[in-house]
Order: structure tokens, then sequence, then C-alpha cells
């Protein structure tokens, strides 16, 4: 650059002397180039004079228009196993080449992973955009795996009507990282065919640890391989679990001042919670035998009815139970998390699934990305084609299943508008509203959340494996192994 700029220099400098020496009046055009940046490309030769013996006005060249340029992006697109959902994404990607022509849309197969994102990146195999979770904000973006999308943001028209809840989990020192798609609270969802099979009441919705506690292990029959809940216990996903025992106990993650992270969760409530899951293993012998359970493992075990209860963003479960399982309606109850005790809240883990513009990605590849993403969003277009899914699925004897938390707000009017379609059928899966009222979410560890999550899924092995462990001090040896891998190491704002 500095090369070009002394060409350009020395260019001008040549020419003024030029100038110059024909005699001619030419400071003012002198003093425009004088003033021009040093990085400013050099112009186009003037254009011939015309019959007058005047030059043609100097105009640049329009802008070029992205929907007229060819290009190709990779996108997000569901599991095999989510056939319904390939359908909707099928009749997005055809709607979205139908008005950008110009755009080749290919579909990734590939769902983000902690452990594969690294390799992703570093071979530039990741797609144009790509899912991912609410606690991954500041692990993408301090690793620079995260496109800013602050200028695309500003400019969307409805920006502001987007759930600001949901949004701002993507907002890292006042700039935009990611879209919101849909949201959760932690919740735990019950098969009701399971507790009527061995006569156990359904707990009210107002329910607490030890209402758990003894529906689970009421529910249970370890001779038919059913237990009463099934909690992770395998990867990250069961310190995720946990955790929203923690926050029910009333304790936190970690705490954050005068620039230092601090392991918190080693508290009386982080025991208290720790005490809940002994009993759910010795006391009322309630999980399943094989217990190092994934979160497929154990929302196919519900699924399957070989569990009466599994801890989630319910969206998942119910899915797969109704359309892979299928279980009834009435026999899918989503409930909130318990409080710990009666009059407590029922605090479950804020959650949500975003979406990620690739920073390897060209300009006009993450703006197309952005279109794409954005492309159904508060749209006629949209309602059209969810309700065609809707009549579709109800045809083949499939159900619909909302999340529980939308883009855009429920009182919104395109939320009043969505709710309309979802009345209409009775193969659209009805949260209850007493459950719904009741749902308390708290945003997860504002760093190292999955560091911290995989630190306590080693506690719970020990839990769950061995009878008698010292529960105080397995917490604070793994707050220390946190606070001295991770938390140390951070310099917090």
């Amino acid at each position: 650059m500095r090369k070009l700029s002394l060409i350009l220099v020395c260019m001008m400098v040549f020419s003024a002397l030029l100038a110059a020496c024909g005699g001619t009046d030419n400071s003012k055009n002198n003093d425009t180039a004088a003033n021009a940046p040093a990085n400013t490309p050099a112009e186009d030769p003037p254009a011939a004079a015309n019959d007058n013996g005047a030059a043609a006005n100097n105009t640049p060249p329009a802008e070029e228009d992205i929907s007229t340029k060819k290009i190709t992006i990779s996108v997000y697109y569901p599991l095999p196993d989510q056939v319904e959902n390939r359908k909707l994404e099928d009749d997005k990607i055809k709607r979205f080449t139908e008005k950008y022509p110009n755009v080749t849309v290919e579909k990734s197969d590939w769902h983000y992973s902690t452990d594969e994102i690294g390799i992703k990146m570093a071979a530039n195999e990741a797609p144009t955009f790509f899912n991912t979770f609410a606690t991954e904000a500041k692990f993408l973006v301090e690793r620079g795996w995260a496109a800013d999308i602050t200028e695309l943001w500003n400019n969307y028209e409805f920006k502001d009507q987007i759930n600001p809840i949901l949004q701002n989990q993507f907002l890292i020192d006042g700039k935009v990282y990611g879209v919101t798609q849909k949201g959760y609270v932690t919740s735990t969802v019950i098969n009701k065919k399971l507790l009527d099979d061995k006569g156990v009441a359904v707990p009210s919705y107002d329910w607490t640890w030890d209402d758990m506690l003894s529906t689970a292990k009421a529910a249970s029959d370890t001779k038919k391989g059913i237990s009463g809940i099934a909690p992770m216990g395998k990867g990250n996903e069961a310190g995720w679990n946990w955790t929203n025992f923690l926050f029910e106990a009333g304790g936190e993650i970690q705490t954050i001042a005068d620039g230092k992270v601090t392991a918190a969760f080693n508290s009386e409530a982080g025991l208290k919670a720790l005490e809940f899951y002994n009993k759910l293993r010795w006391e009322a012998n309630a999980i399943p035998q094989d217990w190092a359970l994934g979160w497929g493992d154990a929302v196919g075990a519900f699924a399957q009815g070989r569990t009466a209860m599994v801890i989630a963003g319910a969206e998942g479960p119910i899915e797969q139970a109704l359309n892979q399982g299928n279980m009834k309606q009435e026999d899918v109850l989503t409930y909130p998390m318990p409080a710990a005790e009666a009059g407590g809240k029922h605090y479950g883990i804020l959650g949500g699934d975003y979406l990620v513009i690739n920073p390897n990605a060209t300009k006009d590849e993450q703006e197309m990305a952005f279109r794409y993403i954005t492309f159904d969003y508060f749209s006629d277009d949209w309602l059209k084609s969810v309700e065609t899914d809707i009549q579709a699925r109800k045809t083949e004897g499939k159900f619909f299943i909302p999340p529980q938390m939308n883009y855009f707000g429920a009182d919104s009017d395109y939320g009043k508008k969505v709710q309309a379609i979802f009345d209409k059928y009775d193969n659209v899966y009805k949260y209850n509203e007493e459950s719904n009222k009741l749902l308390d979410g708290l945003p997860e560890a504002q760093y190292n959340t999955q560091e911290y999550y995989g630190t306590m899924t080693n506690v719970i092995q020990e839990v769950f494996s061995k009878k008698g462990t010292d529960l105080k001090a397995q917490l604070d040896a793994a707050a220390k192994d946190a606070q001295t891998k991770y938390f140390d190491k951070i310099k917090a704002q």
C-alpha cells in the first residue's frame, strides 16, 4: 500500500509540473487532487472532449446490484431425521432462489459442535452460516469465528421488532454477531402415560424438587427398564442439565468483580443441587441403570417410552415423542423446572438457537447469507408456508411443534397472526398456559460456559457411579479446576 501511495504522489506531482508548463490555470483541480487520500485509486483517463471542447462529466460507476452477481452460499440444513423440518427448509430454498435466481444454495449437513468448529474454520470448510446456541457468543467472537454483522443488522428494517431478550445474547461490546431463530427456558417434559400405567398422580405445574423426586421414584420400573427420570450424564449436556438445579437453589456459576472471574458453583446452593442428584440416583433409584446418556440418548429414551421425564428445551423432546415415538399429544406434558422449595422460582436456563455467519465468507456472501437467514422473518410467505406444512403434517398424522419463544414477541401483530394459524389446527402442539406463566429463565455463564459444563459433567459422573461420594469435596475440586484452567486466564470487561 505504501508503494502504491508513493506512485500516486509522484503521478500527481508530475501532472502538476506538466500543467504549470502548459500555462493553464488548473488550481482548482490540483487542490482536489492534493487533498485526496493517499490510497485513493488513480482515476481513469479524462474522457475525450466533445464537439464544444468540453470534457464529459466523470461520474463514478453505479454500485453493482448484489442481486445481479453470481453468488453461492451454503446453508444450515436440518438433520436427516427431521423430515418435516427439511420439507420446510426446501420450500424456503425454492422461494429464496426464485427471488434471487443469481444465488446457488448448497445444503450443509454440518451441525455446530464445539469439538469441530476450530477444525472447520482452519480448513475453511465451515458453511456460509451455521447454527449455534446461546452459550457460544463470546467463545466464537474471541476466536474470530463469527462475522461482525453490525452494518447488515443496522440496515435491517425489522431489527426493532426482534425479541431483544433472545437477540441480546449475541450483542457483544455493542456489535452484532448472530441472529436469533428461537429460544426456550429449560423445561421438564413428562410422559403422562407412564405415570398413568403406574397409578402415579400427575404433579402440579407449581411443583418442587420433592415432587419431582417422589414422581420419578414412583414411575420407575426397573424390571421393564423404565426410569422415572433421565438426567443427562454424558458430554457437556450433563453439566448443563444440573445447572438448572443450581439456579433453582439460588446459586450461580461464576461471579465477576474488578476484572476477575471467580468460580461460584461450589456454594451451599451448589451442594444442595448435587445432593438432589445424589438422591435421584441412590435414594430413589429413579435414573437409568445405564445413566451415561447424552442429549440424543436421553431424548430418544423419552420418545421410546423408556423414561417418564427428561430435562431439555421442550421442542426437541416433543418433536421426537410425537413424530417419531407416535405418542399422543395429551400424554406429552411440558412442565417448568421444579422449584427447590414451595413458593420458590421455577428457574431454567434461558437458551436458544442462533445463526452465525462465517467471517471467511466474502462480503457479498455474508450479505446474501443474512438475507437468507431473515428471508421469512415477518413475511406473509412464511405464514402461507407454515400453514401448508401444518396441513401436510395433518394428512400424514404428524404434529407441528412451535418453539416456546420465537424471534418475534407473542403479543406482536405478527405473533398474533401466527397464533391464529396455530389455533386452527389440532395437530399443532399446545403448551399449557399455566406452565408457561411459571417459566423463569436465567442466562448462562458469561465466560467459558462449555468448559464449566464439562467440568461439572465429571462431578456428576462421579456421583452417579460411586455411592457415598464426598459431594462437597467434588464440588470444591471442580471449582478449583475451572478456576485455574479457565477463569484465571480471563480479564473480564
